[in-house]
This record gives C-alpha cells, structure tokens and sequence, in this order.
C-alpha cells in the first residue's frame, strides 16, 4: 500500500480515506457499534485487513472509554501466596481468554482487608480496569456493596452467602467433600474428623457444613473440626493437634491438598502409618497430590476451566451484556493410596 511503502505508521484517517467514509464510521464498525451499514460495515473491515491495519488498545480505549483490562485483588501475605496453588492455575485460565482478546490482567497483592477495599478505589478512580474477580468470597462480604458503589462489573467465585448484584460463577463444593466421606464410611470408618479452612470464608465454612452434613446422613456423631488457614503450616498445625490425642480419628478430611500433604508428613513423623493406621483426604486434586508417597485421594476440581469461565462472564459482563450466573461441572473424588479400611490398631495413640 502506498502509505506502508513510504514508512509510515498506518492511521484511521487512511482506512477512512481508502473507505470512502469518515473516521467515525471506521470506529463504529471496528468496534461494533450500531450506526453503519452492514455493507458499509463490510468494505471497511475488508479495506482495514487489506491494509494491515489494526488500531492500538490506547486508541481503543479512547474511542469506547474502556482500558481493555481486567483487574484481580488477592488479599495474601505476598510470601504466603506463591505456595497456593490454586491462583497460578485460576490465572492461567483468565490468560487463555484474555489472549484471545488482547485483554491484560492487573493484579494487586495486598496485605489485609482495608488495604483491599483501597486497591479497588484505586482502580476505579484511575479507569485501570473494566472489570474485576471477586475471589476469595468471604461471609457477609462488604465487597459486593463496595463494587456496587463503584460501579466496577464484577463477576464472583462462587455464590455469596447474601443477595449480590453480581454474577457467579459457581461450583458446589458439597458433593465434593461428601463424596470423600462416603468414600470413607463406605471402608468401615467411623471417627472421622475435618482440617477445615478459615470460618470466614464462604467456601472455608461450606466444607466445613458439608462434612457435618454428610457425617449427620450416615448415622453418625458430628466430627471434630478443627480450623487452619488453608496454608501447609496451618495444616501442619491441626493435624498435630488431631494426632496428639487417646482418641484420634481413624481418617481425616481436609479442606484442600496442602494442608493435606502437610498433615500425611506430620502423622508420617509421629510413627503413624498412612494409610494404614489414617486415612487422609484432600481437596482440589493440584499436581502434586498425584506424584507423592502413597498417592493422595483428594476431590479434583478444575480451576483452569474456572478461571476461563469467569474471564468469559466477565468480558461479557463489561461489554454490556447481561450475564446470568454459570454452574461448573461438580467436582469429583479421585481414590488413591491415601485411604484404605481402618486397622484394629486405629484410634489407638502410639
């Protein structure tokens, strides 16, 4: 093309000009707005890809007042969060379909809560973002209304505990954790007890209900429970508190896979057989869960497919669709060498 011959940098004004429309109309048909012709729409499309060119995202932003961004705030304790597993695989997902679209991910780790509620002002005040992931839902969460106020799209994980404005994308985790206790009881246990998350958390508590429900449904006395953080050490932790007594469980259900591979090693140490003498449970079925010694039994879940599925609801969302909410497939239980039929010798402190 001759403006490409000379060396210089393509514009609007020349896929206008080769058109035969104006400016406005170029921007109306690559964006999609309504107000040109089909046909019209067509020969600037065909005249564009002709010419090799494509607008920038700063001068797409210009033309739709929008960043082309989506925003997550995690509220972790930036050392604690490269051992969770579960963002770099919910990230991953979010990337797939943001790629396809030329989107950019803007991440924020903070410290605590009020510096969160300040990371969203910030983004909103800045137009850094056209929308956000609200992650990490915890019980009567001041979030949503905050969102609301601010007038940031928001799509949730999971179903908040009370009305929200924004949609969800939802997995159920009750069949997950009553399938690992069916699991359980179906082998002759009867003294189970739970590695739970963090009560404020929405999906901490969710298990930790699930497991007394599922219990409660066979006939059997409410599980002792004790809380961690979701973290190896908080794992670590309450397993040793489980162990150090005349009367531990025969098998324990945790809320994830590192608290669970935490507790296999602190039994592990403290002589115990898994799973010989305890049976261990995890949740989310990470990569490592498959290739440790004996291989963890563990409900899988797939935050890959559930990151993509937020970032679709969220572009969409932002775009000015209505987006209704969407139920990922329900996760399942995946048997390996970590549980087995209880020994006589089980219950019995060593």
């Amino acid at each position: 093309m001759p403006e490409r011959e000379r060396g210089r940098r393509l514009t609007i004004a020349d896929v206008a000009k080769h058109a035969g429309v104006s400016k406005g109309a170029v921007s109306f048909a690559l964006n999609g707005r309504p107000g040109v012709a089909p046909a019209t729409r067509q020969r600037i499309l065909e005249v564009a890809e002709e010419l090799g060119w494509t607008p920038s995202q700063a001068a797409r932003g210009l033309s739709v007042k929008r960043a082309f961004a989506l925003g997550l705030v995690i509220a972790r304790d930036p050392v604690l969060l490269g051992s969770d597993p579960f963002f770099p695989a919910f990230i991953a997902g979010v990337e797939t379909v943001m790629a396809e679209r030329s989107h950019s991910l803007v991440l924020q780790v903070v410290r605590d809560a009020e510096e969160e509620a300040e990371g969203y002002r910030r983004l909103a005040r800045d137009r850094r973002v056209d929308g956000v992931f609200l992650t990490d839902l915890r019980r009567r969460d001041p979030r949503l209304k905050l969102l609301d106020d601010l007038a940031i799209p928001a799509v949730t994980l999971n179903v908040p505990d009370e009305e929200s404005p924004h949609p969800a994308a939802r997995l159920d985790h009750e069949p997950g954790i009553a399938q690992a206790v069916d699991h359980l009881v179906a082998q002759g246990h009867t003294n189970l007890a739970h590695v739970a998350g963090p009560e404020e958390y929405v999906h901490g508590h969710g298990r930790r209900e699930a497991f007394q429900k599922a219990l409660e449904r066979h006939g059997l006395p409410p599980g002792r429970v004790e809380a961690a953080d979701f973290t190896a050490a908080g794992g670590r932790e309450a397993t040793q508190r489980l162990l150090n007594t005349t009367e531990r469980p025969t098998a324990i259900v945790y809320a994830n896979d590192l608290m669970a591979i935490a507790g296999m090693n602190v039994a592990q140490q403290l002589g115990i057989d898994v799973p010989g003498e305890l049976s261990v449970t995890g949740y989310d079925d990470t990569e490592l869960a498959a290739h440790i010694h004996p291989g963890l039994t563990t409900v899988r879940t797939n935050v890959f497919a559930w990151g993509q599925v937020a970032a679709h609801m969220l572009v969409s969302l932002v775009e000015g669709n209505v987006v209704a909410d969407v139920e990922l497939e329900p996760p399942e239980l995946v048997v390996r060498g970590s549980t087995s039929t209880p020994s006589t010798r089980k219950g019995q402190r060593t």
